[in-house]
């Protein structure tokens, strides 16, 4: 991690806790291919069927993964519609829900989610709930624990779409699709290297353009990555 002068630069692959002594000890530059607490937001708008179609997927298809979401922020307008259908529809993976005291009140089936739930990677079957207002809370809520890797919005309303892409503060942003399609191979980058939630990436001479950093938005239509 110090070998400056034969080393041009580190990019750690694994946990928290290796990703985290890397950036601390190393010397040499390192390209930080962060956690993903990744977030699906269901809007009051949203398609219900896609949205548990596309949670299940982001949840499921592999829990290990930094790609995976492992947080939910729902509008409350919706949790009656919503949360009992995609409790019933998680249990098939055995998954546990932790939601906070609005989601619980509308399903029993979700346990009590604590403060440290909200900004936790579990890389397990466990997800957790938070219920919100608005748009505008949700975004507080996710820029406010997310780790900066993939998040998505789902939604019929375009101008909460923008606002979405637009005030999330994250390496790739998806409205309509799962956080599961952050990956290089899927993008067609080829053998992924691995995904940087950190936004300086410049060689040589700097100006405004090398202190500016890649977003990538995604638009879909209910696709979930088999």
């Amino acid at each position: 991690m110090r070998l400056n002068r034969y080393i041009d630069v580190l990019i750690p692959r694994g946990g928290a806790g290796l990703i985290r002594t890397v950036v601390e000890q190393a010397t040499v530059p390192v390209i930080e291919t962060g956690t993903g607490n990744c977030h699906v937001y269901v809007d009051e708008s949203a398609d219900l069927d896609m949205a548990v179609e596309i949670i299940f997927n982001a949840k499921t298809q592999r829990i290990g993964v930094c790609n995976a979401c492992e947080s939910l922020v729902v509008h409350e307008k919706i949790t009656d519609r919503l949360l009992p259908r995609l409790v019933q529809k998680l249990k098939e993976k055995d998954v546990q829900v932790r939601g906070d005291e609005k989601s619980r009140s509308v399903c029993a089936e979700i346990v009590p989610a604590l403060e440290e739930d909200w900004g936790k990677e579990y890389l397990d079957y466990i997800i957790s709930i938070k219920t919100v207002k608005n748009i505008d809370e949700a975004i507080a809520h996710i820029n406010r624990y997310n780790t900066g890797h993939s998040e998505a919005i789902i939604t019929r309303d375009y101008e909460n779409s923008q606002k979405f892409l637009d005030q999330i503060d994250a390496a790739a942003v998806y409205v309509n699709a799962s956080t599961r399609f952050t990956d290089g191979f899927e993008f067609g980058f080829g053998g992924e290297i691995g995904i940087s939630t950190q936004k300086l990436h410049a060689r040589g001479p700097m100006g405004l353009k090398e202190l500016t950093s890649t977003k990538y938005i995604i638009y879909g239509n209910g696709q979930v990555r088999p």
